[in-house]
């Protein structure tokens, strides 16, 4: 099932992200532009986040990408709602175990089987310090069931600075989101080496955001 098109709305949205923050997109090491699907992933310090990556992309890629979001933050108020499912199409998903229905990565492999990308923050939570914390094994399962999906990196600049946990409103502030080579799962690779090296991968390209 192939996804709509970008809509006026979501035309809309990414141009006021990219008016608040001042959204600067560096593509090292892949193209801006990928005939397969992929899984974006970064490193994760403020709400914005993926709504920033998200309007980084180009239109056409933006259309068919997904974030993957905490459910219980963005089905916390009608608003949320309607911003996570009508506009950025996010692949809500349920942090409880205790709760949890399905299995997380059931949804996002069907996702990719359907020509889509995701969006996802490997640490699981935001930092609180701006460091980015160990990520956990999800992104392993996730390469593993998806061996042909190119599993891209991404570094993302000064978020945490323009929407600080706790504020409601945005101060603008220039960002850099900064995407890499893609991160391919090796043969019998250990899981604790898959996630490290893919964490380094998204700290490598904190040397690429500064202007040209």
């Amino acid at each position: 099932m192939s996804s709509p098109g970008n809509t006026p709305v979501q035309s809309l949205v990414a141009g006021i992200v990219k008016l608040i923050t001042g959204i600067r997109a560096v593509w090292h090491g892949c193209p801006p532009a990928g005939s397969r699907p992929r899984v974006y992933f970064a490193n994760h310090g403020s709400h914005l986040d993926f709504v920033a990556l998200w309007s980084a992309l180009d239109a056409a890629q933006r259309h068919r990408t997904r974030p993957v979001a905490a459910r219980d933050f963005w089905d916390a108020t009608s608003l949320r709602r309607w911003m996570a499912c009508a506009v950025f199409r996010a692949l809500l998903i349920n942090r409880d175990k205790a709760t949890r229905q399905d299995n997380p990565l059931r949804g996002m492999v069907e996702v990719l089987e359907q020509g889509e990308s995701l969006i996802l923050f490997p640490e699981g939570t935001r930092s609180l310090t701006g460091e980015t914390g160990a990520f956990k094994a999800g992104l392993y399962h996730l390469a593993k069931a998806a061996p042909d999906i190119e599993f891209v990196p991404v570094f993302l600049e000064n978020l945490n600075r323009i929407l600080p946990k706790g504020e409601m409103l945005p101060i603008p502030l220039l960002t850099t989101v900064v995407f890499g080579a893609p991160v391919t799962l090796q043969p019998q690779e250990p899981r604790e080496a898959y996630l490290e090296r893919a964490r380094h991968a998204v700290l490598a390209l904190r040397q690429w955001n500064q202007p040209a």
